[in-house]
Parts: C-alpha cells; structure tokens; sequence
C-alpha cells in the first residue's frame, strides 16, 4: 500500500512525475475494520499521514528482521529504526518537527505524561483485555494467528499468551484483579476526557503528534470487537468519541 500526499525533496524525489518512495513502514496487516489492531502500528501510521510524508506500508507477522524484535519499525533509504517513539523523533530530526515545533516547554512536558499516560498505562489494560479475558482471546487468537500452519497454530498462541501474561505481570498491571485493571483504565480515560474537553485536538486547533498516539489507542478500543468496561465507559465520552471520528474521518477517509 502506497500513502502518497504533498511531497517535499526531503522525503521523496520525482522522476518523470512519479514519486519514489523512501519510508517503508513495516507493521502488522489490518484487522477489525481498523487501519491496524496494533495501537503503535496505528499511531505510527497517523503520524505519517499528519506529517504528510509519503511512506509505503508493508505488512506482515514476522518480526525477525525488526531491530528491536516488535513491529512497527520503518526503512529509510539505508537506515532501519524501531520502536515509535524513536521513529518519530528520527522523522523528525530527519524531515523537520511539522507537529509540536509551536508547543511551549510546558506543553511539551504535558505531551509527554499523557504520552506515557496513554502508553504505558492505558495501553496495557487493553493488552488484559484482548489477550487474558476468556472469551476475547478467543477473538484475538483466531484474528492474530490465522495463517499459521495448522501444527503451529496448536502451540504458538498458547505460547504467546504465556508471554503476554508474564509481560503484563512483569509491568505491574497483572497483579490486579480485572475490576481493578478496568477501573485504572478508566481513570486513564476520564483523564484524556478532561485534558481534551471541547477542543479539536489536545492543543487546540492542530493535531500534534500527542494526537496521532491517542488516535492509536483510542481507535482500538472503541473500533475493535472486543466488550469491556473500558470499552462501555469511552462510548459514553462524547467528546472521545467525536475525536475518534474527527480524526478517521481526516486522515482515514473512505
């Protein structure tokens, strides 16, 4: 899949009017009706497209050659870098800052807590979700691993389940009880709810690249087919909820 939008030399050459792509975006295939069910796949892509550099997506499920041995990660003529927020601050060392240059040092140190907020707290609640309530990893396995060998399939979900539930007790949000992972998810998302009142997006009129890591998050657990009290509790955050659109509706139209 090709994004192509207005060009600068910096990110693309034109060759008898055609344009040579340069990033390459590796991460993982669409699924549930979302551009992707990765949330940093997600948020990566929504960059992109906001930044308006012209990237091409390839997609897969072997993570082999990723540098840091999770998707995504991009190619950049002959630089590979992983890891979002790396890739971010590359693309913007590379290309220049099109997103948070106008942020204040203040802002910017907001920027980062509801980063962090978003991505190391909130996120991990809906890793419980997809992955350790029962009847949503049934979705999840059936989704993620459906074109595997059949002999593979037996064992590789199971194995991958193990890996998440150590990961997840390992952070800390394991420990707790599913009532009580949803409850600080939902603090989390009251939070986000608040901080964004009625504005278009966190900062006011323009996005900034705070809102290509919510749209990641936030897309995935309203779009994705998995129920939960996170879920019920942002259906009912008007204001998340239009974001969520305003957002689709810009970067992802039909």
């Amino acid at each position: 899949m090709f994004y192509n939008c207005r060009v600068g030399t910096a990110a693309a050459t034109r060759t008898n009017s055609q344009i040579i792509i340069m990033i390459k975006l590796y991460q993982f295939a669409p699924a549930f009706g979302l551009p992707n069910a990765s949330s940093f796949c997600l948020k990566l892509e929504t960059y992109l497209r906001m930044v308006e550099l012209p990237f091409e997506s390839v997609y897969g499920i072997d993570m082999g050659k990723a540098p840091k041995g999770k998707m995504p990660y991009i190619v950049d003529g002959d630089k590979t870098i992983g890891d979002s927020n790396f890739i971010i601050d590359y693309l913007k060392q590379t290309y220049g800052d099109r997103l948070d240059a106008h942020l204040t040092p203040s802002e910017r140190a907001i920027a980062l807590a509801m980063r962090r907020l978003i991505e190391e707290n909130l996120y991990w609640a809906i890793v419980h979700n997809r992955w350790i309530e029962p009847a949503n990893w049934e979705i999840t396995k059936q989704v993620f691993f459906k074109d595997l060998p059949p002999i593979i399939k037996s064992i590789v979900p199971n194995l991958a389940q193990k890996d998440i539930r150590k990961k997840l007790e390992c952070h800390g949000m394991g420990k707790h009880s599913s009532e009580e992972i949803y409850a600080i998810g939902i603090a989390d998302l009251l939070a986000l709810s608040d901080f964004l009142s009625d504005k278009q997006f966190f900062f006011g009129g323009k996005p900034t690249s705070l809102d290509a890591s919510a749209y990641g998050i936030l897309a995935n657990i309203l779009g994705s087919p998995f129920n939960s009290p996170l879920k019920e509790r942002a259906q009912r955050l008007n204001n998340i909820v239009a974001y969520r659109d305003r957002i689709r509706d810009r970067y992802y139209p039909k």
